[in-house]
């Protein structure tokens, strides 16, 4: 499994990955106390000298200190830390007079926090898991490095390619809050859509449904041989998005999820979120959804879909591993881009939401911030892209990176329907501007209480849009915009 999740709550599994992430994407996965935010926007301590920066060349295009020590802290989740130390032997052979110091950590910010706060962070952080640093508040506060030199520095394997031109698609708009600075490297790619197993699909002699009369008409096929259409995890309805955003910048455009995730006035109440809000409420009025769900969480919604009692759910690639002890070995993962309303759709069938994960940060302070930013500059090589995805399952920000690989079903699946989205994938961001928001509110008080039949659409999209309203109103939070 991945390292994060937008999936993660509270103690629950350190070792999910997120939204952003699975943050993700993959949102964030828990947000820091007060306690540590005020301190690490503080940075109270006399901080540490910058290394001398090294003479930029052909080899070393970041102007990397050839004999300066390199620090490098890991999150040790679900995705190990083989891949990283494999990396961190490329830097060592690249600079063989550098020291590289590397640690893995579960507690990024326990263990961070009193390095913040003296000005000494490490060069290189993977900041990920249950102890996640916030990002809002580390962009906020400048205690992040702009990562643009990075970008535009010549890729590790082709000098004629800038390193953002290697990237999926998505990635560099991530790492962006305001304006054209770069915050963050996700360096894990996560599709997110509904999973299904294709033996089940074709045992009832059905296609995946491109249109929702098509949807409706495979689930009751479903039905009548005994399976749901549908499950979900119940008690965390904030996977429900992970399907039914992608739909809603289908059915209406791209331009929908940006006035979503600018908190614009009115911007629930446009007809492609009533029109994809109503599809699914219909799913919950037919009797498509597996009897129990709402009170079900995302391991035992995705234990009862593996084992053939439902069809379809919402999730993101990170279900592969997740799932792994209980998916059968003839199950034939599969995802696809969301269902859409019909033909009069603004955006065509393959529109998918995937994104970035695991996010890598070099911090402002950073002594050899130049050797943090080539270590990432090497792990965006093929060959480290490759080494990460043949080891945990996932693919990378590095847009290739999976031929002479045997990729698992799940994956081969998701390259695929990224093939099939082209140039179509969105990137909503409620998860990572406003966690609190897009999890608590949106997710569980309101597309949670409508799929469990307690409110109707319009009733949840009212609901949903005074939480909106109520944080675009808040001045105690950072605002975002799409820019």
């Amino acid at each position: 499994m991945g390292s994060t999740s937008a999936a993660s709550h509270g103690s629950e599994g350190v070792g999910r990955r997120d939204l952003i992430k699975r943050s993700a994407a993959l949102g964030l996965i828990s947000v820091p106390t007060v306690g540590f935010l005020s301190a690490c926007a503080s940075s109270g301590g006399g901080g540490q000298s910058k290394d001398k920066a090294g003479k930029k060349t052909a080899k070393n295009p970041l102007g990397v200190n050839d004999t300066a020590q390199m620090e490098f802290v890991l999150f040790d989740g679900g995705f190990g830390k083989e891949y990283a130390e494999d990396a961190v032997k490329i830097y060592q052979k690249d600079f063989p007079k550098a020291k590289v110091k590397f640690s893995a950590t579960q507690k990024i910010q326990s263990t961070l926090q009193p390095r913040f706060n003296q000005g000494t962070p490490p060069d290189l952080i993977d900041n990920s898991g249950a102890e996640q640093m916030d990002m809002g508040v580390l962009v906020g506060k400048k205690q992040l490095a702009d990562l643009t030199p990075l970008l535009d520095a010549p890729s590790y394997d082709d000098p004629n390619k800038k390193v953002r031109d290697t990237l999926r698609p998505g990635i560099v708009e991530m790492g962006q809050f305001d304006g054209d600075p770069v915050w963050i490297m996700y360096y894990a790619y996560t599709v997110y859509g509904v999973w299904y197993s294709q033996k089940a699909l074709d045992s009832l002699d059905a296609e995946y449904p491109q249109t929702w009369d098509q949807m409706l008409a495979v689930c009751e096929k479903a039905k009548k041989k005994g399976m749901a259409g549908w499950t979900y995890a119940g008690k965390y309805p904030y996977y429900i998005p992970f399907s039914l955003y992608p739909m809603i910048g289908k059915v209406g455009g791209v331009e929908v999820l940006n006035a979503i995730d600018n908190l614009e006035p009115n911007a629930w109440k446009h007809p492609a979120v009533k029109a994809c809000f109503e599809a699914y409420y219909e799913l919950y009025k037919k009797g498509y959804i597996l009897k129990g769900t709402p009170g079900l969480d995302h391991i035992q919604s995705q234990t009862a879909w593996a084992q053939g009692k439902a069809l379809f759910i919402p999730n993101g690639s990170w279900v592969e591993n997740e799932s792994a002890n209980v998916i059968p070995s003839d199950f034939n993962l599969a995802v696809s881009a969301p269902t859409g309303i019909d033909t009069s759709d603004k955006m065509p069938f393959g529109t998918i939401w995937a994104s970035g994960g695991e996010p890598f940060i070099v911090p402002a302070k950073a002594a050899n911030g130049e050797g943090g930013m080539e270590q990432l500059r090497i792990m965006l090589s093929e060959a480290s892209s490759k080494n990460f995805t043949s080891k945990v399952k996932s693919l990378t920000a590095y847009n290739g990176g999976t031929d002479g690989i045997t990729l698992t079903p799940g994956l081969t699946s998701g390259v695929a329907a990224l093939k099939l989205a082209g140039s179509n994938v969105v990137n909503p961001r409620l998860q990572d501007w406003y966690v609190q928001l897009q999890k608590e509110k949106i997710g569980v008080a309101g597309l949670g209480e409508m799929m469990a039949g307690r409110l109707t659409p319009a009733e949840a999209i009212k609901k949903i849009q005074g939480y909106a309203d109520e944080a675009a109103k808040d001045t105690t939070i950072k605002h975002y915009k799409h820019q």
